[in-house]
C-alpha cells in the first residue's frame, strides 16, 4: 500500500544536521551562541552560504532561528534548503534504524520523495 506524507520539520537531531550540511558542502555545525537582533540565542550553528549570521538550530525546541534582515543579509531559499536536506536525512535516518530500505529521488520542482520499503506486502 501506497501513503503520501507531508512532514513539517522540527530540528532535533543533532546527527540529522550534520548529515544535512555534510551533503549541502556546509561548515560543519557547531554549539555556540550568536546575537540576532539585540537578543543573545545559544544552540547549534549552521553557516549557510552568503548569509552574514548564522541560523541556530535549538535542538529542545526544534525551532531555527535566523537572522536575515528580509533577504538583505542571506537567501531564504538557502535555510528552506538546509531544512528540506534536515528532513531527508532524518526520515533517512529514522526509517533505515528501523531496518528498511529508502530510496530517495529527486523531482523537477525542487522536493525530493522518499520511498520507504517496510518489506510488508500490501
Amino acid at each position: 500500500m501506497s501513503h503520501i506524507v507531508t512532514i513539517a520539520v522540527e530540528v532535533r537531531d543533532l546527527d540529522a544536521v550534520r548529515s544535512a550540511c555534510c551533503r549541502l558542502e556546509l561548515a560543519e555545525p557547531v554549539v555556540g551562541r550568536v546575537t540576532l537582533f539585540e537578543r543573545e540565542i545559544e544552540g547549534i550553528l549552521v553557516k549557510l552560504p552568503e548569509w552574514v549570521f548564522p541560523i541556530v538550530c535549538d535542538l529542545h525546541s526544534g525551532r531555527v532561528h535566523y537572522d536575515n534582515y528580509e533577504n538583505k543579509w542571506g537567501e531564504k531559499k538557502h535555510l528552506d534548503k538546509f531544512v528540506q536536506m534536515y528532513g531527508v536525512e532524518k526520515a533517512t535516518l529514522e526509517a533505515r534504524r528501523a531496518g528498511y530500505s529508502v530510496i530517495e529521488q529527486s523531482l523537477g520542482d525542487g522536493s525530493v520523495k522518499l520511498t520507504i520499503n517496510t518489506g510488508v506486502a500490501a
